[in-house]
């Protein structure tokens, strides 16, 4: 029987883990970090799984622990991720009150497993209120207790927290795997793998939404970077009106275009740093998010000209 939560990619990771629970000497808080799209949170459910009895990261849906975490059902698992408000629409953070209930979570003993797993999806969806509410788990852990932290790497990390946990980073995945990831879907792979390479949760989702507008209005942009036409930047800057969605797409393709930039030219990381700080501070300064696009590409000409001068 196939896994009830089939790995691709992040082989190198998975065995990292298992030799440290095979030590004895299990950290009590990890970090899953990289990039959106690429399998964090069924890496984590794999983990999750076998740390409550699961045969295997790799056991399949005959497994009842598996089960268990596949439905939600399982009383020592608690999964924590934006929820809905009174108007039936997504949260915009994971609120304090969900990291409280968490933190409870913790001072109870297991009902099923020797173990308590907590699992936030994702620590870039977190306030600061929540993050210094998670520190009382880090700091004072109970026994046989993990949690996981899924971090998409687009808010910075507090110290106070990145101290207390062991990172385990995970990465785009190779071409053979993202195209056995995207045969098992619908719609349109070879757009996906155009859209997102090595990210196909991502590159699904792009494909399917204004997103992908976004990313080939963003990639034009960039084609001619120092003096685009006017035209291409009305393009451009007009693709993320249309959602939330759009935006993020948008700023990930000018970021990811940054960062692969300073790896020839390490005097662009700076630019990058502040194109991050613009997006992330965007909803703190209510800018539009027109406002936000304009303003991201004004930092990223500023620091291409900054470079080539």
């Amino acid at each position: 029987m196939s896994a009830a939560f089939p790995l691709y990619g992040h082989s190198t990771q998975e065995e990292r883990f298992l030799a440290a629970r095979a030590s004895g000497r299990l950290h009590h808080g990890w970090i899953f970090q990289g990039p959106s799209g690429i399998g964090k949170s069924i890496f984590a459910r794999r983990i999750a799984g076998l740390m409550l009895g699961a045969a295997a990261p790799g056991a399949g849906l005959d497994d009842k622990t598996m089960q268990l975490v596949l439905s939600g059902g399982h009383p020592d698992l608690k999964w924590v991720q934006r929820g809905l408000n009174e108007k039936g629409k997504l949260r915009q953070d994971i609120t304090v009150e969900q990291i409280r209930e968490l933190n409870q979570f913790f001072t109870l003993r297991p009902a099923m497993a020797g173990w308590r797993v907590g699992v936030i999806d994702s620590l870039d969806e977190m306030n600061v209120s929540g993050m210094n509410a998670l520190l009382k788990t880090l700091e004072e852990p109970p026994n046989n207790a993990l949690l996981i932290l899924v971090s998409h790497s687009t808010q910075p990390i507090l110290p106070t927290i990145r101290s207390r946990c062991q990172v385990l980073r995970l990465y785009p995945l190779s071409e053979e795997d993202t195209k056995a990831v995207l045969s098992s879907h619908d719609g349109s792979p070879d757009l996906a793998m155009d859209l997102a390479p090595g990210r196909p949760g991502y590159g699904l989702e792009l494909s399917q939404t204004a997103g992908a507008k976004a990313v080939q209005s963003a990639r034009a942009l960039l084609r001619n970077v120092r003096k685009p036409s006017g035209g291409v930047v009305s393009a451009a800057l007009t693709s993320v009106l249309v959602d939330e969605g759009s935006l993020n797409a948008f700023t990930d393709t000018l970021l990811n275009w940054v960062a692969e930039k300073a790896d020839v030219d390490p005097e662009l990381s700076q630019t990058w740093l502040k194109m991050h700080q613009v997006r992330a501070t965007a909803d703190e300064l209510n800018l539009t998010p027109l406002q936000t696009a304009t303003k991201l590409f004004s930092v990223l000409q500023d620091g291409v000209k900054a470079v080539s001068a």
